[in-house]
């Protein structure tokens, strides 16, 4: 599987951004998927997740009620609509797939995609 993200760039803070992750392979469509990422001297972290039905979602306590994780197995495609974004949401974000929603939220990834800078301006 082979992830390809997409949809970063500048915004002002209070902004929105919409990410989109496009999944190639055969069996693309029955990974769980999610979003990490990884400030400026920061580890990469855990943002949120969704399974492969795309009825079950997990989120970082630090995104809840912000950010919203969708999948669209037709289009092979998974979305991260970032609302209300902040200075702090400044960071690469990349696109992961794995085995399931458990997996994805203990950073046990089968597939990383490239990343999509994010920059909250203040």
């Amino acid at each position: 599987v082979q992830l390809q993200a997409s949809g970063g760039g500048l915004v002002q803070a209070g902004g929105s951004l919409r990410l989109s992750c496009a999944a190639s392979g055969r069996t693309s469509s029955s990974y769980a998927m999610g979003w990490f990422r990884q400030a400026p001297g920061k580890e990469r972290e855990f943002v949120a997740a969704i399974n492969w039905s795309g009825d079950s979602t997990y989120y970082a306590d630090s995104v809840k009620g912000r950010f919203t994780i969708s999948r669209d197995n037709a289009k092979n495609t998974v979305y991260l609509q970032m609302n209300s974004l902040k200075p702090e949401d400044t960071a690469v974000y990349y696109c992961a797939a794995g085995n399931n929603l458990r997996g994805m939220i203990t950073g046990d990834i089968t597939y990383w995609g490239k990343g999509t800078l994010v920059t909250v301006s203040s």
